[in-house]
């Protein structure tokens, strides 16, 4: 993929998180003048350190950036920061791009692009997937909804957290895609939970019966990544099981609002909420195997 000319821009980052740390991180690596805010100030304290500057408040960053990356935890939050007191619309000027990174609604995104563009400022929903490995890496992959012509400027920014970027459509369109790969990637981990608990009903070492199903049809970035957690019983959050069942809400939703038959998705879905309820919530959301598991047999939360 061409990288488009680029014309020096300040760009701004908001939300600091477990995903928001490493994309303002690989940002900053790949060469970026950087303008961070966080809720929690002291969040910004290592890219300062790093040579960023700070703003207090969305609507500070926003008067002396060009682009502005978004990862915050959900659609309330980034109608806050958007449109709040001291909210990044108070100081975008015209031309502004917000490149909104988060998993939101994409009824919400739709209308909180077309809020900003009434200002003549652009909004991409540009939801990512990879991880925390990913964003550390700058190798997400991107998912973007919004304006071709926006798009084709924020594309040198993108390519600064993201090593696959794909124009899905237009505002919305990419909150759909990572609703999709949401439903997707929870169905394969069902799938693989299932087949461990079947295993280890049977004896059988589970280690072993993942490198068998690498090499055939059941191959999968879940079975590749995730399984390696449920061998080990390392669940300690890369992407918690709260968040998990937030995005599975959002395509629920999404679907109710197409007309989509998701039945997989909404058996993920209740799965997901059970595995909270049982304590999971904090842990990594691979954990839904871990609970799955453990109604097959007693001794598979503590079993190897």
């Amino acid at each position: 993929m061409s990288t488009p000319s680029l014309a020096p821009v300040r760009v701004g980052f908001i939300g600091l998180g477990v995903m928001g740390r490493g994309m303002a991180a690989s940002l900053m690596r790949a060469g970026h003048a950087l303008t961070v805010h966080n809720r929690n100030a002291q969040a910004v304290e290592p890219y300062v350190a790093q040579g960023a500057q700070a703003a207090a408040t969305p609507a500070e960053l926003a008067r002396a950036c060009g682009v502005v990356f978004l990862c915050l935890s959900d659609t309330a939050a980034v109608e806050q920061v958007l449109f709040g007191p001291q909210g990044l619309a108070q100081g975008a000027a015209k031309g502004t791009i917000v490149i909104d990174t988060s998993t939101i609604s994409a009824q919400a995104a739709r209308q909180f692009a077309a809020r900003l563009a009434q200002q003549g400022a652009s909004l991409l929903d540009a939801p990512v997937s990879g991880g925390q490995q990913g964003a550390a890496e700058g190798k997400l992959s991107c998912m973007v909804g919004g304006g071709e012509q926006a798009f084709q400027a924020a594309l040198p920014y993108l390519q600064g957290i993201a090593s696959r970027i794909v124009r899905v459509g237009e505002s919305g369109a990419g909150q759909v895609a990572k609703a999709c790969n949401q439903v997707a990637v929870t169905g394969a981990m069902l799938g693989v939970a299932e087949a461990f608990a079947l295993a280890r009903r049977h004896g059988v070492d589970v280690g072993v019966v993942r490198e068998a199903l690498l090499g055939g049809a059941a191959r999968s970035a879940v079975l590749e990544k995730n399984a390696l957690r449920l061998i080990e019983r390392d669940f300690e959050p890369g992407f918690r099981t709260r968040l998990m069942r937030k995005d599975l809400r959002l395509a629920l939703q999404a679907g109710q609002d197409g007309g989509a038959f998701m039945p997989m998705a909404a058996l993920a879905l209740q799965l997901m909420e059970s595995a909270c309820n049982a304590g999971d919530a904090e842990a990594d959301w691979s954990a839904l195997a871990r609970w799955i598991e453990s109604c097959s047999t007693p001794a598979a939360r503590d079993g190897g």
